[in-house]
């Protein structure tokens, strides 16, 4: 299951490093208020799709596809993100 979530991730960090010129991924990478509005877009969606019981899956795959561009674009590794959920259990 989380394979799929790594694969996502590395990914990103391939265009991130090995731009593409008419990928999406690199232009949310280099835009990084278009990836924030697109974040808070894709979150409005979702919220909108859970309040209707209707596409709530895939409303929810934009979330997170948009969230791990825009930390990677933000110099935020998602591994330190889970670190740092991982050292608030108690």
């Amino acid at each position: 299951m989380f394979k799929k979530l790594e694969e996502l991730v590395k990914t990103i960090r391939d265009r991130r490093d090995n731009p593409q010129e008419k990928s999406y991924t690199n232009k949310l990478l280099n835009d990084k208020k278009l990836s924030l509005d697109k974040i808070k877009e894709e979150i409005q969606e979702l919220v909108e799709a859970i309040e209707k019981d209707t596409n709530k899956i895939h409303e929810a795959a934009d979330v997170v596809y948009h969230l791990l561009v825009y930390l990677e674009a933000n110099n935020v590794k998602i591994e330190d993100v889970l670190n740092e959920i991982e050292n608030r259990k108690k």
